[in-house]
Protein backbone atom coordinates (compact mmCIF):
# COMPACT_ATOMS: atom_id res chain seq x y z
CA UNK A 1 0.00 0.00 0.00
CA UNK A 2 1.29 3.18 -0.61
CA UNK A 3 0.08 6.33 1.37
CA UNK A 4 0.65 10.25 1.55
CA UNK A 5 0.10 11.47 4.50
CA UNK A 6 0.48 15.32 5.74
CA UNK A 7 0.36 16.87 8.93
CA UNK A 8 -0.17 20.49 9.88
CA UNK A 9 1.39 23.16 11.53
CA UNK A 10 -0.75 23.29 14.22
CA UNK A 11 0.10 19.78 14.58
CA UNK A 12 3.87 19.69 14.40
CA UNK A 13 4.76 23.21 16.77
CA UNK A 14 2.44 24.84 19.47
CA UNK A 15 1.21 28.72 19.08
CA UNK A 16 4.61 29.88 19.77
CA UNK A 17 6.32 28.49 16.34
CA UNK A 18 8.28 26.25 18.90
CA UNK A 19 8.50 21.87 17.67
CA UNK A 20 5.96 20.13 19.81
CA UNK A 21 8.80 17.10 20.75
CA UNK A 22 6.55 15.10 21.59
CA UNK A 23 3.96 14.75 18.68
CA UNK A 24 7.00 14.88 16.28
CA UNK A 25 8.64 12.14 18.19
CA UNK A 26 5.13 10.04 18.00
CA UNK A 27 4.55 10.92 14.59
CA UNK A 28 8.24 9.87 13.61
CA UNK A 29 7.97 6.75 15.50
CA UNK A 30 4.57 5.53 13.90
CA UNK A 31 5.18 6.10 10.48
CA UNK A 32 8.89 3.78 10.96
CA UNK A 33 6.79 1.11 12.39
CA UNK A 34 3.95 1.20 9.19
CA UNK A 35 6.99 1.21 6.69
CA UNK A 36 8.34 -1.61 8.64
CA UNK A 37 5.01 -3.45 7.73
CA UNK A 38 6.03 -2.86 4.10
CA UNK A 39 4.14 -0.10 3.79
CA UNK A 40 5.23 3.33 0.98
CA UNK A 41 4.95 6.21 2.91
CA UNK A 42 5.42 9.81 1.37
CA UNK A 43 5.08 12.57 4.28
CA UNK A 44 3.87 16.07 2.92
CA UNK A 45 4.69 18.47 5.98
CA UNK A 46 3.28 21.78 6.98
CA UNK A 47 5.85 24.00 9.38
CA UNK A 48 8.40 25.77 7.92
CA UNK A 49 7.37 29.23 8.50
CA UNK A 50 5.65 28.70 11.77
CA UNK A 51 9.44 27.07 13.26
CA UNK A 52 11.26 29.81 11.53
CA UNK A 53 8.70 32.30 13.03
CA UNK A 54 10.10 31.04 16.97
CA UNK A 55 13.72 30.09 16.14
CA UNK A 56 13.94 33.84 14.78
CA UNK A 57 11.84 35.01 17.59
CA UNK A 58 9.05 36.77 15.75
CA UNK A 59 6.06 37.59 17.62
CA UNK A 60 3.55 36.15 15.12
CA UNK A 61 3.23 34.64 11.37
CA UNK A 62 5.00 37.66 8.88
CA UNK A 63 2.82 39.51 6.90
CA UNK A 64 5.17 40.42 4.09
CA UNK A 65 6.45 38.04 1.73
CA UNK A 66 9.99 38.94 2.22
CA UNK A 67 9.47 37.75 5.90
CA UNK A 68 7.46 35.37 4.98
CA UNK A 69 10.32 33.35 2.79
CA UNK A 70 12.93 34.29 5.34
CA UNK A 71 11.38 32.58 8.04
CA UNK A 72 10.52 29.56 5.80
CA UNK A 73 14.40 29.20 4.82
CA UNK A 74 15.12 29.16 8.92
CA UNK A 75 12.82 26.83 9.64
CA UNK A 76 12.97 24.62 7.00
CA UNK A 77 16.58 23.93 7.85
CA UNK A 78 15.09 22.84 11.56
CA UNK A 79 12.29 20.61 10.34
CA UNK A 80 14.70 18.58 7.79
CA UNK A 81 16.89 18.15 11.14
CA UNK A 82 14.41 17.24 13.57
CA UNK A 83 12.65 14.49 10.60
CA UNK A 84 16.57 12.89 9.84
CA UNK A 85 16.93 12.97 13.44
CA UNK A 86 13.83 10.59 14.76
CA UNK A 87 13.10 8.89 11.41
CA UNK A 88 17.10 7.59 11.30
CA UNK A 89 16.48 6.44 15.21
CA UNK A 90 14.36 3.84 13.51
CA UNK A 91 16.82 3.42 10.40
CA UNK A 92 14.93 5.05 7.91
CA UNK A 93 16.06 7.31 5.24
CA UNK A 94 15.01 10.61 4.30
CA UNK A 95 14.72 12.62 1.22
CA UNK A 96 13.56 16.59 0.97
CA UNK A 97 11.37 17.44 -2.01
CA UNK A 98 10.64 21.30 -2.26
CA UNK A 99 7.90 21.95 -4.94
CA UNK A 100 6.30 24.53 -5.96
CA UNK A 101 3.09 24.82 -9.01
CA UNK A 102 5.28 24.46 -11.68
CA UNK A 103 6.06 21.29 -11.03
CA UNK A 104 2.77 19.80 -11.60
CA UNK A 105 1.70 22.10 -14.49
CA UNK A 106 4.95 21.60 -16.11
CA UNK A 107 4.80 18.19 -17.99
CA UNK A 108 8.52 17.70 -18.28
CA UNK A 109 8.72 18.90 -14.48
CA UNK A 110 6.18 16.56 -13.52
CA UNK A 111 7.48 13.75 -15.02
CA UNK A 112 10.80 14.24 -13.36
CA UNK A 113 8.80 14.67 -10.17
CA UNK A 114 6.91 11.18 -10.80
CA UNK A 115 10.04 9.36 -12.09
CA UNK A 116 12.54 10.48 -8.87
CA UNK A 117 8.95 9.90 -6.48
CA UNK A 118 8.97 6.60 -7.77
CA UNK A 119 12.96 5.82 -7.18
CA UNK A 120 13.05 7.06 -4.30
CA UNK A 121 10.06 5.28 -2.81
CA UNK A 122 12.29 1.98 -4.78
CA UNK A 123 15.51 2.65 -2.99
CA UNK A 124 12.87 2.38 0.45
CA UNK A 125 13.27 6.39 1.29
CA UNK A 126 11.10 8.35 3.04
CA UNK A 127 9.79 11.30 0.76
CA UNK A 128 9.70 14.76 2.98
CA UNK A 129 7.56 17.27 0.94
CA UNK A 130 6.85 20.66 1.34
CA UNK A 131 6.17 23.93 -0.42
CA UNK A 132 8.93 25.92 -2.03
CA UNK A 133 8.16 28.92 0.57
CA UNK A 134 11.51 30.54 -0.22
CA UNK A 135 10.50 30.98 -3.84
CA UNK A 136 7.31 30.91 -3.82
CA UNK A 137 5.42 33.93 -5.54
CA UNK A 138 1.28 34.12 -5.68
CA UNK A 139 2.26 33.08 -9.72
CA UNK A 140 3.65 29.89 -8.61
CA UNK A 141 2.48 28.45 -5.39
CA UNK A 142 0.38 26.11 -4.79
CA UNK A 143 -1.07 28.34 -1.82
CA UNK A 144 -1.55 25.61 1.21
CA UNK A 145 -0.42 21.88 2.03
CA UNK A 146 -3.34 20.29 2.14
CA UNK A 147 -4.20 21.17 -2.05
CA UNK A 148 -0.12 20.32 -2.04
CA UNK A 149 -0.85 16.71 -0.47
CA UNK A 150 -3.84 16.06 -2.96
CA UNK A 151 -1.19 16.53 -6.12
CA UNK A 152 1.41 14.54 -4.82
CA UNK A 153 -0.90 11.71 -4.23
CA UNK A 154 -2.13 11.76 -7.57
CA UNK A 155 1.11 11.80 -9.31
CA UNK A 156 2.43 9.28 -6.85
CA UNK A 157 -0.50 7.03 -7.24
CA UNK A 158 -1.39 6.65 -3.31
CA UNK A 159 -3.93 4.35 -2.09
CA UNK A 160 -4.89 6.91 0.22
CA UNK A 161 -4.25 10.41 1.33
CA UNK A 162 -4.41 10.92 5.08
CA UNK A 163 -4.85 14.42 6.57
CA UNK A 164 -3.71 14.37 10.13
CA UNK A 165 -5.30 18.01 11.44
CA UNK A 166 -6.14 19.98 14.94
CA UNK A 167 -9.52 18.21 14.19
CA UNK A 168 -11.24 14.64 14.64
CA UNK A 169 -12.83 15.06 11.28
CA UNK A 170 -15.78 16.76 9.33
CA UNK A 171 -18.76 17.84 11.43
CA UNK A 172 -21.94 19.14 10.91
CA UNK A 173 -21.23 22.30 12.06
CA UNK A 174 -18.59 23.98 14.02
CA UNK A 175 -17.70 22.32 16.82
CA UNK A 176 -16.06 24.86 18.91
CA UNK A 177 -19.38 26.92 17.87
CA UNK A 178 -21.86 24.24 18.18
CA UNK A 179 -22.48 22.02 20.71
CA UNK A 180 -24.79 19.70 18.79
CA UNK A 181 -22.08 19.26 16.00
CA UNK A 182 -21.85 15.87 15.14
CA UNK A 183 -18.57 13.91 13.09
CA UNK A 184 -19.19 12.96 9.91
CA UNK A 185 -17.23 9.10 10.09
CA UNK A 186 -18.40 8.85 5.81
CA UNK A 187 -18.79 11.37 3.01
CA UNK A 188 -19.53 9.10 0.12
CA UNK A 189 -19.50 12.07 -2.29
CA UNK A 190 -19.10 16.01 -2.19
CA UNK A 191 -21.71 17.41 -3.21
CA UNK A 192 -22.51 21.12 -2.14
CA UNK A 193 -23.81 20.97 1.01
CA UNK A 194 -20.41 19.20 1.77
CA UNK A 195 -18.43 22.14 0.51
CA UNK A 196 -20.90 24.25 2.86
CA UNK A 197 -19.32 22.79 5.31
CA UNK A 198 -15.76 24.41 5.43
CA UNK A 199 -14.51 27.25 7.13
CA UNK A 200 -11.49 29.90 7.04
CA UNK A 201 -8.12 29.45 7.99
CA UNK A 202 -6.99 26.70 10.84
CA UNK A 203 -4.07 28.22 13.30
CA UNK A 204 -2.63 31.39 13.50
CA UNK A 205 0.54 29.76 11.90
CA UNK A 206 -0.45 27.45 9.25
CA UNK A 207 -2.71 28.38 6.22
CA UNK A 208 -4.99 25.85 5.93
CA UNK A 209 -8.48 24.99 7.41
CA UNK A 210 -11.34 22.96 6.59
CA UNK A 211 -12.27 24.09 2.96
CA UNK A 212 -8.40 23.58 1.74
CA UNK A 213 -9.48 19.97 3.23
CA UNK A 214 -12.69 19.48 1.37
CA UNK A 215 -10.65 21.01 -1.84
CA UNK A 216 -7.94 18.39 -1.34
CA UNK A 217 -10.74 15.44 -1.12
CA UNK A 218 -12.29 16.62 -3.85
CA UNK A 219 -9.49 16.57 -6.16
CA UNK A 220 -8.30 12.71 -4.49
CA UNK A 221 -11.50 11.35 -4.86
CA UNK A 222 -12.82 12.81 -7.90
CA UNK A 223 -9.43 10.84 -9.13
CA UNK A 224 -10.23 7.84 -7.61
CA UNK A 225 -8.14 8.13 -4.43
CA UNK A 226 -9.50 7.83 -0.53
CA UNK A 227 -8.85 10.41 1.40
CA UNK A 228 -9.42 10.28 5.26
CA UNK A 229 -8.82 13.40 8.25
CA UNK A 230 -7.79 12.20 11.17
CA UNK A 231 -6.66 14.20 14.83
CA UNK A 232 -2.95 14.56 14.60
CA UNK A 233 -2.74 14.89 17.91
CA UNK A 234 -2.82 10.99 18.65
CA UNK A 235 -0.71 9.48 15.92
CA UNK A 236 -1.87 6.23 17.55
CA UNK A 237 -4.88 6.66 15.20
CA UNK A 238 -3.14 5.40 12.46
CA UNK A 239 -2.65 2.07 13.85
CA UNK A 240 -6.77 2.13 14.21
CA UNK A 241 -7.36 3.47 10.71
CA UNK A 242 -5.16 0.76 9.16
CA UNK A 243 -6.84 -2.06 11.50
CA UNK A 244 -9.97 -1.22 9.70
CA UNK A 245 -11.16 0.74 12.75
CA UNK A 246 -13.69 3.81 12.29
CA UNK A 247 -11.70 7.04 13.06
CA UNK A 248 -12.06 10.38 11.09
CA UNK A 249 -13.88 11.19 8.52
CA UNK A 250 -13.47 9.07 5.04
CA UNK A 251 -13.97 10.39 2.06
CA UNK A 252 -14.92 7.62 -0.68
CA UNK A 253 -13.18 7.76 -4.13
CA UNK A 254 -15.10 7.52 -6.69
CA UNK A 255 -15.27 4.25 -8.11
CA UNK A 256 -17.88 5.03 -10.88
CA UNK A 257 -15.18 7.46 -12.49
CA UNK A 258 -12.70 4.52 -11.94
CA UNK A 259 -14.31 1.60 -13.81
CA UNK A 260 -15.27 4.02 -16.78
CA UNK A 261 -11.28 4.64 -16.93
CA UNK A 262 -10.26 1.14 -17.13
CA UNK A 263 -13.57 0.21 -19.73
CA UNK A 264 -11.69 2.61 -21.96
CA UNK A 265 -8.33 1.58 -21.66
Amino acid sequence: MRVVVKVGTSTLAYSTGRINIRRIEGLCRVLSDLKNRGMEIVLVTSGAIGMGVGKLGLSGKPKDMPTKQAAAAVGQCELMYVYDKEFGEYNHTVAQLLLTAMDFKNEERHNNLKNTMSRLLSLGVLPIINENDTISTEEIKVGDNDTLSAMVALSVSADKLILLSDIDGLYTADPHKDKNATLISVVEKITPEILALGGGEGSSLGTGGMATKLRAAEICTENGCEMIIINGADCNLLYDLFEGKEVGTRFMANTEKMRHENDND
